[in-house]
């Protein structure tokens, strides 16, 4: 069962569909969607650490389980939802200030214009 705030490693395909990259994402949809649903909603992380308006950089310090092999961006503004059965394996858990950032960062994102 794959939880909230879990890092996973997914199959993303190339645009011309030649073949597919494993991508870390972290779940961000609740136990209860996760659990009533086959789909995971999810934000992109990238070994990329360029600045962005939606994304911060996160260690290994910032995870309750596992750790990451190099710093990463977490991509708030990369949202997708995904079927569950094609998560490869979880590797990973953020801690909880790390998620609340997240999700800050995605409250941010898609607030109401004034």
């Amino acid at each position: 069962m794959l939880d909230q705030r879990d890092i996973v490693l997914i199959p993303i395909p190339f645009t011309d569909l030649s073949s597919q990259r494993r991508r870390p994402v972290i779940i961000m949809s609740n136990d209860g969607y996760n659990r009533k649903t086959d789909d995971i909603v999810v934000v992109a992380m990238t070994s990329n650490l360029q600045p962005s308006d939606y994304g911060f950089t996160i260690t290994s310090d910032d995870l309750e389980i596992g750790s990451l092999r190099r710093p990463s961006r977490v991509r708030v503004d990369k949202i997708y939802t995904l079927a569950q059965s094609i998560a490869v394996r979880t590797f990973g858990r953020v801690n909880e200030m790390t998620f609340d950032r997240i999700c800050d960062l995605l409250t941010e994102l898609i607030a109401k214009n004034s």
